[in-house]
């Protein structure tokens, strides 16, 4: 790139900021023109409408965008119909990754919130809770990336020689065979799902913990008077009481799960059978240059959201009137 291309993108990048800066004077500017007149509906229209229109542009345009595209052929130049959807759920190598999707989104989001609040439960009040805290969300703040390289090494195998892996070589040490984990279906699968449950424990652990710190000590005392014990305290008030948090926890999760892409594209690359619906949108898309089965995937993966976003305003709704 030489000094005149430099030049240019600054250019084009000062440009750019000075309209926006003069963009966001002038809207500023009718706000507080609209203030002065008492127009409240006027103010809000001003501040609400870039974010209306990014929103279109952004979000709803592509959207319809992405939903069109799914009934033509790959190149987009012949209108199939539903032809597109009828390979995802015939086709093999597409039921196979729906069928992996259907697992990371039920086993996933299940044991990381259920090992979350067992460990915010083991560590309530208990000495030394912040730094066992810290310890569980340390995976939080490394890539999915980064962690997946990580995982990858203890998951490592050599066909002969002195292992680098950690599983492989515990297995030496015991006599049994190197096992390649990572072409190995369907154990694969759940060795990936690892990965993630690794990294969404210590969220679920400081929400959880955070719930478990609300619930009223009189119900528990309560229910230690009536003769309760730990388990039917822990089932019958601890978990009814902090439900609302598990919920959070559980969606949140799920929706990472379901937009999993960096651990299959880091550690297998969808190989051998460890495909999912975010990863075969994009390789069906970018990598074999179909976009009418990339938009296919990208439809049903965001028809797999819609239940949960649904599920989730109902229960909001729910907790507001409760609270009223």
């Amino acid at each position: 790139m030489n000094i005149s291309d430099l030049t240019d993108r600054f250019g084009l990048l000062a440009v750019g900021l000075i309209a926006f800066l003069a963009i966001l004077m002038a809207l500023y500017g009718l706000a507080e023109l609209a203030s002065r007149n008492n127009r409240s509906r006027w103010v809000a229209v001003v501040f609400l409408s870039p974010a209306v229109i990014f929103l279109l542009v952004g979000l709803v345009y592509p959207a319809l965008r992405t939903l069109t595209m799914s009934f033509y052929s790959g190149d987009g130049s012949e209108f199939v119909g539903m032809d597109n959807y009828t390979w995802a759920v015939t086709d093999p190598g597409a039921l196979k990754t729906l069928i992996n999707t259907a697992m990371w989104i039920v086993i996933v989001p299940l044991l990381a919130t259920a090992f979350g609040l067992v460990y915010a439960v083991l560590i309530d009040g208990r000495r030394g809770e912040r730094t066992y805290k810290a310890l569980v969300f340390l995976p939080m703040g490394i890539s999915f990336v980064g962690a997946s390289i990580i995982w990858k090494f203890i998951y490592q195998y050599k066909a002969s020689g002195e292992q680098i892996g950690l599983m492989n070589q515990v297995m030496t040490w015991f006599g049994a065979s190197p096992v390649n984990w990572l072409n190995s279906s369907p154990i694969n699968n759940f060795l990936l799902m690892v990965v993630l449950i690794w990294i969404e424990v210590g969220f679920a652990t400081v929400v959880l913990s955070a719930a478990l710190k609300g619930v009223p000590l009189e119900i528990i005392e309560a229910a230690r008077i009536d003769g309760a014990s730990p388990s039917q305290i822990f089932w019958r008030v601890t978990v009814p009481s902090i439900r609302s948090a598990i919920v959070v926890v559980a969606v949140t999760v799920f929706i990472a799960t379901l937009k999993l892409f960096d651990i299959v594209r880091a550690m297998t690359g969808g190989h051998h059978g460890t495909d999912v619906l975010a990863h075969n949108m994009w390789d069906q898309a970018f990598r074999l240059g179909n976009d009418g089965r990339g938009a296919t995937m990208a439809v049903l993966l965001f028809l797999l959201v819609i239940p949960v976003v649904i599920y989730q305003v109902r229960n909001m709704r729910r907790q507001e009137l409760e609270a009223r």
